[in-house]
C-alpha cells in the first residue's frame, strides 16, 4: 500500500492535546472571554482556509517530484502537516467546549469573577492581573488563568479583602485594591 494512505504513528488521532498547552480539568468548563474566543476562531480561520490548503499544495508539489523516500520537501510538509492537523483538532475541540463569558456583562461588580481586572498589592509593589481563559493566558503580561492558583485565591474576593495563596516561592499574602470589568 503506499504511504500516502497509511496512518504513519497509531498516537497521532488520539494526541488531541499539545505538548506544552494546557488540558481542562475533570469536569471543568473552557471558559473564554469574548476576545480570547474571537482569537482562537481566527487561528483556526487563518489555519484552515489559508496555511493548511497552501501546505497541502506545497506537498502534492514535492510528491509529484518523483521518489519520496529521499525527497526533503515532502518529508518536512508531510511533518508539518500532521502537526497543523493536531493543532486544527485541539482548536476544534477548545472552540466546541468553549463558554465565553463577557466580563462587561458582569453584575457582581464588586466581587472578583472570571474577566475581572484586579489590582492586588503587596509588601513589595502593585500589580494587575486579569482573570482569563487556559488559552489565553500570558502571566508575562498580567493575563492568568483562572484556575491558577492566584485567581483562585481571588475569586469571590471584595476590594481590601487579603487572601493568601501558595505561589512558587511559597505563600503569600496580598491586598485587593481595586476590581473592574470591561
Amino acid at each position: 500500500m503506499n504511504k500516502a494512505f497509511v496512518k504513519e504513528s497509531e498516537s497521532d488521532a488520539d494526541d488531541d492535546d499539545l505538548p506544552g498547552l494546557p488540558s481542562l480539568p475533570a469536569g471543568a468548563r473552557n471558559y473564554m472571554t469574548p476576545a480570547g474566543h474571537a482569537a482562537l476562531r481566527e487561528e483556526f480561520e487563518r489555519l484552515i482556509k489559508v496555511e493548511r490548503p497552501h501546505l497541502v499544495q506545497v506537498v502534492a508539489w514535492a510528491a509529484s517530484n518523483g521518489d519520496r523516500s529521499e525527497n526533503g520537501d515532502y518529508l518536512y510538509g508531510k511533518k508539518k502537516l500532521r502537526e497543523m492537523d493536531r493543532r486544527i483538532r485541539y482548536l476544534t475541540k477548545r472552540l466546541d467546549n468553549a463558554e465565553v463569558v463577557d466580563p462587561a456583562r458582569q453584575q457582581n461588580l464588586d466581587r472578583v469573577f472570571f474577566g475581572a481586572t484586579v489590582t492586588v498589592s503587596d509588601a513589595d509593589a502593585e500589580t494587575t492581573y486579569r482573570i482569563v481563559g487556559m488559552d489565553e493566558a500570558d502571566p508575562a503580561t498580567g493575563r492568568i488563568s483562572w484556575i491558577s492558583p492566584l485567581a483562585r485565591a481571588l475569586l469571590k474576593a471584595r476590594e481590601g479583602d487579603v487572601v493568601k495563596f501558595q505561589s512558587p516561592a511559597g505563600w503569600r499574602e496580598i491586598e485587593i485594591i481595586e476590581i473592574c470589568y470591561g
